[in-house]
Formats: structure tokens, sequence, C-alpha cells
């Protein structure tokens, strides 16, 4: 119809969700309990795609292999070696931390796939992917990825108080969960400060990293700041809960849209998972971590949770558990909804 806002396709295979995530060095562990997560709650099929180090690949498939039927037919997994297809490899793999710069080539790398959610090693789903494959929906004209905030409030960010390079908005982004629309970034020409005029996303990458590469901290997430810095239009912005750092809460209750509705998607940064720095973020990943797949979610993933949690009240991210749980318990009596209709359905002739 005329005037009608168009938005993007629906990604390419109807029936999958790409979710792709870069593992090297110690992440297989953190990085099977992320796939868990997600494979836990979702609905419609996921396509994992999986860039690792080519020592990791074995154990990878045959840790998926002894999930019970009833889940690994909810997904495949594709794997790829860590590659670089512009500049210097080893420049790339030692960018921040080992492969992270992967991330930035998926669009070159995945040519068939349209739309893809990156997330980091160290994030857990807390409600199914299908919400947050939604926003893609959401998307403008312009619009080709989505990310969150780095902070919620300037005078305690990080870009705001430390970046020597240019950032997206007041605060900067964080990219540990980035939805991407893969086939817009492939043919858009991007603004930059490197020619008067655009240039694609893969000849962009290198000659922008040579020029910043004395000012970045945060080595790929620095590189995409920049990017939309320059291109602000691309960028949609979802909020806080669909990427809950303990910066979120550490330092007083900084993000609204958890408050309101519970944390969507948790991203222990930091190696919060690891010490004890904030209990609330290690009982979450340790339940996930230990849930017997095949159990009653709620009496094994649900309660462990709520009594872990009562010994994390003295903390500052404890003293808010219902922000932890909300999306959990929603998510569950969906599932258990589901079941009982379906089951309902098979056992009763009407």
């Amino acid at each position: 119809k005329p005037g009608e806002q168009k938005h993007p396709k629906e990604p390419s295979s109807l029936q999958c969700m790409h979710l792709a995530v870069v593992a090297c060095g110690d992440r297989l562990e953190e990085t099977l309990i992320m796939l868990k997560s997600a494979v836990l709650f979702s609905n419609r099929r996921l396509c994992f795609h999986i860039f690792a180090e080519d020592s990791l690949k074995p154990e990878f498939e045959k840790k998926l292999k002894e999930w019970p039927s009833s889940y690994t037919k909810k997904f495949e997994s594709n794997f790829y070696p860590i590659t670089f297809s512009v500049g210097n490899a080893q420049e790339w793999k030692k960018l921040f931390k080992p492969c992270a710069a992967q991330r930035l080539f998926l669009p070159v790398i995945l040519k068939d796939v349209d739309s893809l959610l990156y997330v980091d090693t160290d994030v857990l789903f807390l409600r199914p992917i299908d919400d947050i494959w939604h926003l893609l929906r959401e998307f403008n004209s312009t619009q080709l990825a989505a990310m969150a905030p780095e902070h919620e409030v300037p005078k305690i960010g990080w870009y705001s108080r430390f970046a020597r390079h240019p950032y997206y908005g007041p605060t900067g982004l964080n990219s540990g969960v980035m939805l991407m629309n893969l086939t817009r970034i492939r043919s858009t020409q991007f603004k930059n400060s490197l020619i008067p005029g655009g240039l694609t996303w893969e000849e962009m990458l290198y000659p922008l990293y040579q020029k910043y590469k004395n000012y970045i901290t945060w080595g790929d997430q620095d590189l995409l700041n920049i990017i939309f810095y320059f291109n602000p239009e691309c960028l949609y912005v979802f909020p806080c809960q669909w990427n809950y750092r303990p910066d979120h809460c550490m330092y007083g209750s900084n993000c609204r849209g958890a408050e309101r509705e519970g944390v969507s998607i948790l991203h222990g940064n930091r190696g919060v998972y690891h010490d004890d720095k904030q209990p609330t973020f290690k009982a979450l990943y340790e339940v996930i971590r230990d849930f017997p797949f095949e159990d009653n979610l709620f009496q094994s993933l649900y309660y462990p949770l709520q009594s872990k949690f009562l010994d994390t009240v003295h903390t500052l991210c404890g003293r808010i558990p219902q922000v932890f749980l909300k999306q959990i318990e929603k998510t569950m009596k969906k599932v258990y909804e589901n079941r009982v209709i379906v089951y309902l359905g098979a056992n009763h002739r009407y």
C-alpha cells in the first residue's frame, strides 16, 4: 500500500532463529550453558552458528549430542573455524579477548543467513529467544542492527567518562547481545571518518581499526560504537533488560525496564559467574548449569534459584531478586500451559 512502512522480511528460514557465538580458550562450559538456556525456553527451532578454535569443536559436538533428544530436535548446530577476511589475522585475534573480533565478520561469513542474534558466551536467556527475535519486525527502513546502551546513567558510564574515540549516544553501546539484519548490513554503504563517500561493512573494518587502534579499550565493541556514531540511523536501541549486567545493580538499581518487566537476557560480564563478587549472577548460572534437562522446571530450576537467592539478599544485586525471577517464572508458566494443552489435546477427543 502507498505510504506503508516497509519492515525487513522475515528471517530466511521461517522455521529457524539464527544464534551465533564465538568461543575460544576456556569458554566451552560457559557457551554450553548459554546454549542450554536458549534451548530450554525457546519455542521455534534454533540454528546455532558456533565459531570455535579447532581444539574445541569435538568437545562441543560430543556435549551437545549428550543432551536428550526432546531438546536436540529443537536445534541444529553449525561449526566454523576462526577466520578474518581482511587485515592481519593475528592482530584481530589479539583485539580485546581471544577471537572476540570474529563477530565483526559474521555478515561476510554467513552469506546465506538473513538475520542473526549474536551473543557473548557469558549470556543467559531467561525467556524465549522468540521474544527478542520479534524485535526484527520493529526495525524501520534504515535500521540494520540492535544493541542496548552500555549504561543508563552518563555520570557513571564508562564511555561517557573515559572514551578517547567517538561512541554512540550519551553512554555508548554494549555489544554482548546484538541483533542483526545481515542482508541489510551487506548492502549498506556506511558513513565513516576515513573517506568522504560510503564504505561497505567489509571495506570499513580494517582501516577503521588501523585509525583508532591506539584509542580503543574494549576491542570490537569500541569499533561498533565508532561505526554507529557515524551511522546512528542504522541502529535500533533496545532496553537494558535485554542485556542486563552487574553494572545495572552494583551501583544501585539503574535499569528501570528490568524493574518493571524483569531481566530478559542476563549478561554476566566481569567474570561474575565464576567468582563471588556478584552471587546473584553466579546462582543463576549454576542453577541452569546443574538443571537435569528432563526434570520439572519449577522443582529443579525455579525453587533452587529462590533458595540460592535468599543467601544473596545482603548484596546490591541480591536485594532485588524479583527482577531476576520475573521473566523466568512467566516463561515456565507458559511452557507448562503449552504442555498441558498439548497433553489434553492428545488424550481427549471431543
